[in-house]
C-alpha cells in the first residue's frame, strides 16, 4: 500500500484532490477522513458535504473544536471569520461531493488491491454480503457495510482500506443515470457483478430500459482486464454481454452458465442445498435462507470466488458460514408460535413477489398468513398499478390478514379486495404503531407474519414493536 492515514500530509490530499490549500500547514499529517462531526476522530479532516436538507459548512466551528486536522470546502462558501484566527488547514474544491470520489479514486489505485462492485435490481446486498464471506477465507476481506453503495458511502468505504486488506467487495446503488458510471470509475474493479435487472428505481431513470442502462454503466466504466459476472438466466442481464469488451462469466441454473445450481432440495424452513456446478467441478453445498432467489444470490457469489481461483471446498464452507442480514428474509420465531419473516430492509414488485413465492413453499397448509406492507418507492408514473397489483397478489396467497402503511396503501387495500380479501380483513394504517397494534389485534398462534417494505417507511420498528409484545422465542 502507497498511502497510509496517519502519514499522508495535507499537501498530498490537496494533490489528489485538485484542490487548492488557503491556509494551514502543508505538512500536517491526517488521520482520516470525517463527514460527520458527531463522529469525527481528533487529526481527521472534516470534508463538507452539501445535501437537500443538510449543508457541513454549518458545522465547521463543531469540526475545529473536535480537533480536526482541516477542513475541506467548497470554493464558493465563505470561511468564518472567526475560524480564520488560528490559521486552520483549509483545503477549497469546486464540488466537495466530487472531492470525496476523487480522494478515493486515488486511494484505491494506491491501495491496489482486488475490487468486486455488485450490482442490480434486487439481491446485491445478500450477493456481496455471500461473496465477501467466501473471499474472507482465502484473504482479509473488506466489504461495504450496511447500505454504503451510494455516491458518499462507497468512498468512504474505499477510504477505509488499509494495506492488510486484499480484497474489496463492493455494493453499487442507484437512483439516476450517471450514478452507476461514476461509482465505478471511483471504484476501478477488477470484477464487476450484475444480479438482475428489475422494476425497481423507475423514478429516477424513467422505465424498466432505463434501468437496463443505468446497470450496463457497470459495464462501460469497468477498467481494461475486468472480468464480468452475468445472470444468464435473466434475460435482460444477460443481453448486456455483448456491451462488454472483457470476459464474461454467467451465473444461474441453465446449462449453458459456467456457474450453476442443480439438485435443489429444502433441508429446513431457513436452509437449502443444493450441487453447485463450476465448468467440470461440482460439490454440494448449503446456503441459509430459502427460496430460489437466494440460490441466484449464492451462485453470484460463487462466481465472483471462481473468478478469483478459490477452490471448490472454501466456496462451499463460506456459503455455510452465511448468516442472513437482518431484514432480509430473516426468520424470527416468537413465543406462541409465531413465526416473522422480516424482509423490511426494502422492496420493490419483483422481490416482493419472490418473497411471496418462498412463503408459499413455507407455509403449512392449515398455517395463517398475515401480512404487513409498506409502500413501495421510487416506481414512477406506474406506482398505482404496482400497488394494486401487490394488493391481489397477497390476496392470492390467501391472507387471512393485510394491514398498510404509506400514501400508496390505499391501492394495496383496493387491489386485495379486488382479490378474495375483504373490508374486514383489510386495513390501512397511519403510523407504526397503528400497524403494530392491527397486527397484535389479528394474529393468531402459529401464523407467519411477513413484513416488508421500501426502507424509507422503516418497518423494522413494526418488527421490533411484535417481536417486545410477544416475545422471541430461545433455543
Amino acid at each position: 500500500m502507497g498511502v497510509k492515514w496517519g502519514e499522508i500530509t495535507v499537501e498530498e490530499i490537496a494533490s489528489a484532490l485538485g484542490g487548492r490549500q488557503i491556509s494551514g500547514s502543508v505538512d500536517k499529517r491526517v488521520r482520516g477522513l470525517s463527514t460527520d462531526t458527531r463522529k469525527m476522530a481528533p487529526g481527521h479532516l472534516f470534508l463538507a458535504l452539501r445535501g437537500e436538507r443538510y449543508d457541513g459548512h454549518d458545522f465547521l466551528a463543531e469540526a475545529i473544536n473536535a480537533a480536526a486536522a482541516g477542513l475541506i470546502v467548497q470554493s464558493d462558501r465563505a470561511i468564518p471569520e472567526e475560524l480564520r484566527g488560528n490559521n486552520p488547514v483549509v483545503i477549497t474544491v469546486s464540488s466537495t461531493l466530487k472531492a470525496l470520489g476523487d480522494l478515493a479514486q486515488w486511494w484505491r489505485r494506491q491501495w491496489g488491491g482486488r475490487v468486486v462492485a455488485i450490482t442490480g435490481s434486487n439481491g446485491k446486498s445478500t450477493t456481496k454480503e455471500m461473496a465477501a464471506s467466501i473471499l474472507s477465507l482465502k484473504a482479509n476481506t473488506m466489504k461495504s457495510p450496511g447500505n454504503f453503495n451510494n455516491l458518499i458511502g462507497l468512498p468512504l468505504t474505499i477510504l477505509s482500506l488499509e494495506g492488510d486488506h486484499k480484497m474489496a467487495v463492493l455494493e453499487m446503488g442507484m437512483n439516476r443515470p450517471g450514478e452507476i458510471a461514476r461509482l465505478t470509475e471511483i471504484a476501478g474493479p477488477d470484477i464487476g457483478l450484475i444480479t438482475n435487472v428489475a422494476r425497481a428505481h423507475l423514478e429516477g431513470v424513467g422505465g424498466l430500459q432505463g434501468v437496463v442502462k443505468a446497470k450496463a454503466e457497470l459495464l462501460g466504466m469497468m477498467p481494461k482486464g475486468s472480468t464480468a459476472i452475468l445472470n444468464g438466466d435473466d434475460e435482460l442481464t444477460a443481453g448486456l454481454a455483448s456491451t462488454f469488451r472483457g470476459p464474461v462469466v454467467t451465473f444461474g441454473l441453465g446449462k449453458m452458465n459456467q456457474v450453476r445450481a442443480g439438485n435443489i432440495r429444502k433441508i429446513a424452513d431457513s436452509t437449502q442445498a443444493f450441487t453447485l456446478c463450476m465448468n467440470s467441478e461440482s460439490i454440494r453445498v448449503k446456503v441459509n435462507l430459502p427460496g430460489i432467489h437466494n440460490v441466484f444470490n449464492a451462485l453470484g457469489g460463487t462466481a465472483v470466488a471462481f473468478c478469483l481461483s478459490v477452490s471448490k471446498e472454501l466456496i462451499a464452507q463460506g456459503l455455510e458460514d452465511f448468516r442472513p442480514l437482518q431484514g432480509r428474509f430473516q426468520i424470527i420465531d416468537l413465543n406462541g408460535g409465531i413465526r416473522i419473516i422480516d424482509d423490511t430492509y426494502n422492496a420493490n414488485p419483483s422481490s416482493l413477489r419472490a418473497a411471496l413465492k418462498t412463503i408459499k413453499e413455507l407455509k403449512g397448509k392449515d398455517q395463517g398468513l398475515v401480512v404487513g406492507l409498506g409502500e413501495m418507492m421510487e416506481l414512477g408514473e406506474e406506482t398505482p398499478k404496482y400497488h394494486f397489483d401487490a394488493g391481489q397478489l397477497i390476496a392470492a396467497m390467501g391472507a387471512r390478514y393485510l394491514v398498510v402503511l404509506g400514501e400508496h396503501g390505499q391501492q394495496v387495500i383496493e387491489g386485495a379486495r379486488k382479490g378474495s380479501m375483504n373490508a374486514a380483513q383489510t386495513q390501512l394504517a397511519t403510523t407504526h404503531a397503528e400497524m403494530s397494534d392491527a397486527i397484535k389485534a389479528h394474529v393468531r398462534e402459529g401464523d407467519i407474519l411477513f413484513l416488508k417494505g421500501s426502507r424509507k417507511v422503516a418497518l423494522d420498528k413494526v418488527v421490533e414493536a411484535i417481536e417486545g409484545y410477544f416475545g422471541v422465542r430461545r433455543g
